[in-house]
């Protein structure tokens, strides 16, 4: 890293890995990305780990490094993007049951996967009219950017995704489906699940939407738009460079700059996709949010961004 680029690196990582001592893992982890001054959260579970954090290039390496050590992570896989700051305010470490939630106990991607397609053959795949491709992600995400002609499930939560598949689609009808998500772990677990539902031929976006994004020209690309990513950025452009998307710190949506100009929005209390239908506890409470936030920025402190109703992963 040259001394004009950016001093921070995110790196967005998971893998999915046996860990039947998850739990005794957590307090190292966390000590380890403590001493390194590196910030963002990482989740444990007996199914693997999964998170983006933030820090500087010697740290991000000392970090991926003390992982490994471990021959479990041997093979642990992440992806990189560069800001001026840390996106995060916080170094967490939490134990889940899933590391992306999808709630049907019986889907292993340690077991079944689908098959991995490039980045540099995504465009071959997508372009086969025989292949149904479908967004994983969930709605909010789609709005602001997917690609060309991929199917938008509409769901609120990855927990919804299972009901969808099972409503909208056959596999004796489907028999190409290829899927992609942020970072490419939400494909694993809905590939596994759509092999077990009898699909025969499934298809998922290795290292999914950020790896496309780096390794595939803008020239040559089907993404349109900005995608969502799970830090302060909030979108992330073609180059992988920070988007002009801002979030409602109410509802959590992205917003543009037109939603910033409407008269629906009050920053950290409403934008035009909640400023009707956010219950008064909810609202009282962002405005008291909104009141900590601008004390902390007047004080050069970290603030909080706050409770976060929908599920947050790099996924």
């Amino acid at each position: 890293m040259s001394s004009n680029d950016p001093a921070i690196v995110v790196a967005a990582l998971y893998q999915f890995v046996t860990l039947d001592d998850f739990e005794a893992l957590r307090e190292p982890l966390l000590a380890e990305m403590q001493r390194l001054d590196v910030k963002g959260t990482l989740l444990l579970a007996n199914e693997g780990i999964n998170g983006t954090v933030s820090g500087t290039r010697d740290s991000i390496d000392a970090l991926l490094g003390w992982l490994k050590r471990d021959a479990r992570f041997a093979e642990l896989g992440h992806k990189e993007s560069y800001c001026d700051a840390h996106p995060f305010y916080r170094t967490k470490v939490k134990l889940k049951r899933e590391i992306v939630t999808m709630g049907v106990p019986d889907v292993d991607p340690n077991r079944r996967v689908g098959t991995y397609v490039e980045p540099e053959d995504w465009n071959a795949l997508i372009d086969d009219p025989e292949v149904l491709v479908i967004d994983t992600r969930n709605d909010y995400e789609v709005a602001i950017g997917s690609f060309e002609g991929a199917v938008d499930p509409r769901t609120k939560s990855f927990r919804e995704f299972p009901a969808y598949v099972k409503q909208h689609y056959d596999p004796s009808r489907h028999k190409k489906v290829a899927m992609f998500c942020t970072g490419g772990i939400r494909c694993e677990k809905a590939s596994s699940f759509m092999l077990n539902e009898g699909f025969e031929e499934v298809f998922h976006l290795k290292g999914g939407i950020l790896s496309y994004l780096e390794r595939v020209p803008e020239t040559q690309s089907r993404w349109r738009g900005d995608c969502f990513v799970f830090d302060n950025r909030v979108t992330v452009r073609h180059d992988l460079s920070e988007g002009e998307f801002e979030q409602c710190h109410a509802c959590r949506m992205p917003i543009s700059t037109a939603d910033q100009s409407s008269d629906k929005y009050t920053p950290g209390i409403s934008c035009p996709h909640c400023w009707d239908s956010l219950p008064e506890k909810t609202r009282a409470s962002a405005r008291e949010r909104q009141k900590q936030i601008e004390l902390a920025r007047a004080r050069n402190q970290p603030h909080p961004i706050g409770r976060n109703p929908r599920e947050t992963s790099n996924a």
